[in-house]
């Protein structure tokens, strides 16, 4: 399968962002990237003390978060703006207001039919990490990962301009899909979506998961048990991208609502 040109243009970014120029160079870098962005750096370490821009991006928090230890209360896994959110219309799901994909084609052939009717008329929730946010991603709940595949694809932008202008983005970009049981066998998908620039995704859990490295087809890997606890740290994007979670009907109440602004930890869902 020959290179997209968003493949191309990410890869050659990628190898600017990981380079660590001499010390007064790469400070003015991210001292310039903070500022244009507009990042807050509270809850991190200087800027000067990275040593490639990319470090800067995907920055960890200098001191953990509390977020409800409550096993009802389900917690964002990232930073973001909340694009879009609310029922799924049977297998439908909304990219952005209008512009709606079929949750079959997202969740991509490595999963059955049956695998794919678990979200059918639940809930979904898409995350936007934009430049500015704190780009690492979090587990909502307690649960154990049953199945991860990683699916090859394209790296569009995914800010509101092209959400508005690409019919099915979200399936045509490369993305990590993620089946999750919880502790009550309630089951979601947890769905990462790569974007331009860089277009690498991290899975602490699996380092066999290689992104943005011109794969022909999708790889499939299954789990007995791996358990991940809420709050724990399972990767980051390399550069901004999406979070999408399709959760069964009637698994949980929806505290959110379009257009809303996130942190990882926060409380955005009832589980019922």
């Amino acid at each position: 399968m020959s290179r997209h040109i968003t493949s191309a243009i990410s890869q050659t970014f990628g190898k600017f962002a990981n380079r660590e120029f001499s010390r007064p160079v790469q400070n003015f870098i991210n001292n310039g990237y903070v500022k244009l962005m507009g990042l807050d750096m509270s809850e991190f370490n200087s800027p000067e003390s990275y040593r490639s821009l990319n470090a800067l991006f995907t920055r960890s928090l200098s001191k953990d978060r509390v977020f409800s230890k409550d096993a009802q209360d389900f917690i964002s896994p990232c930073d973001s703006w909340i694009s879009e959110c609310g029922e799924l219309d049977k297998e439908y799901a909304l990219q952005i207001k209008g512009m709606s994909y079929t949750c079959d084609d997202f969740i991509g052939s490595e999963f059955t039919q049956d695998e794919k009717n678990l979200v059918h008329n639940g809930t979904f929730v898409n995350f936007y990490l934009s430049p500015k946010d704190y780009h690492r991603y979090h587990i909502p709940c307690d649960l154990k990962v049953l199945k991860a595949v990683h699916v090859p694809g394209k790296f569009y932008p995914v800010n509101v301009p092209s959400l508005n202008k690409r019919v099915n983005l979200f399936i045509e970009n490369e993305r990590v899909v993620m089946l999750c049981e919880t502790e009550s066998k309630q089951r979601f998908y947890m769905i990462l979506v790569s974007a331009l620039n860089v277009g690498v995704m991290q899975v602490s859990f699996e380092p066999n998961i290689k992104t943005n490295i011109n794969a022909e087809s999708s790889t499939s890997f299954s789990y007995e048990n791996l358990e991940l606890k809420k709050g724990d740290d399972f990767g980051c994007f390399e550069m901004g991208s999406t979070i999408v979670i399709l959760a069964e009907k009637d698994f949980f109440e929806l505290h959110v609502e379009m257009g809303d602004n996130v942190k990882y930890g926060d409380t955005i869902a009832k589980v019922k």
